[in-house]
């Protein structure tokens, strides 16, 4: 009679770890950061179509890493969810940290639960009346959840440009002096080359505190090329 072959409840949580980690670090990079407007989303992705940024509600947005179709699933059962509420309750009600709550909750329960771990990590953001009520958010692939301030990166180049960040960020800044920070950071740490990047290769967007209740605006290519010049 065989032995049936067994694996430790520590071994088979750290292969899936590992197997979400190298998913994500194959991605390009994404910078989220706060200006002295909002809050500035940067990612270098040349598709016209598959967004890796995009609205969550009013005052939310959203900025993923990873494999598209996982986290698209992601995007829109928060916006299903953030609607439900609003329209159940009062649009005040749906806050950042709810959502963020409820992406831990589903991306734990797929990490436990299922033989695949989903491949994404992902930026729950929302822009305050004021700069110092500005809140980031950002969850991993097996539901843990973080609170950031300022500044956050994702991808495959996550740590260097965080250590860049750590030096270069600072309060106040504009956006023209974020755009170009965040611009500058991806084409230095995203790829083994230094590279300048084009406002083509570009995805853009803020969360602009100025604008009447939706404040999720994207950066068109033109103003973009505008910005970096």
């Amino acid at each position: 009679m065989s032995v049936p072959f067994y694996v430790s409840p520590e071994q088979i949580i750290k292969d899936k770890a590992d197997f979400a980690r190298k998913g994500i670090a194959r991605g390009r990079s994404v910078i989220v950061l706060e200006y002295d407007e909002g809050i500035l989303f940067v990612a270098e992705n040349p598709s016209m179509a598959l967004h890796k940024i995009s609205e969550i509600y009013d005052r939310i947005g959203f900025a993923a890493v990873g494999k598209y179709n996982e986290f698209e699933n992601l995007r829109v059962a928060g916006v299903r969810l953030a609607d439900m509420r609003g329209y159940a309750y009062d649009r005040s009600d749906v806050t950042g940290r709810s959502l963020a709550n409820a992406y831990a909750q589903t991306l734990g329960t797929i990490f436990s639960e299922t033989p695949k771990p989903y491949e994404v990590e992902i930026v729950v953001a929302e822009v305050g009346a004021t700069e110092d009520l500005d809140q980031l958010y950002r969850l991993s692939f097996d539901g843990s959840v973080a609170d950031e301030h300022g500044y956050v990166a994702m991808g495959g180049s996550a740590e260097a440009i965080s250590a860049a960040l750590a030096d270069a960020w600072r309060t106040g800044l504009t956006l023209v002096q974020a755009v170009k920070m965040a611009v500058d950071l991806l084409g230095k740490f995203g790829s083994e080359e230094v590279r300048v990047l084009t406002a083509a290769q570009l995805e853009v967007a803020v969360l602009d505190r100025n604008r009447p209740r939706r404040t999720f605006s994207r950066i068109s290519a033109s103003k973009m090329s505008e910005l970096i010049s």
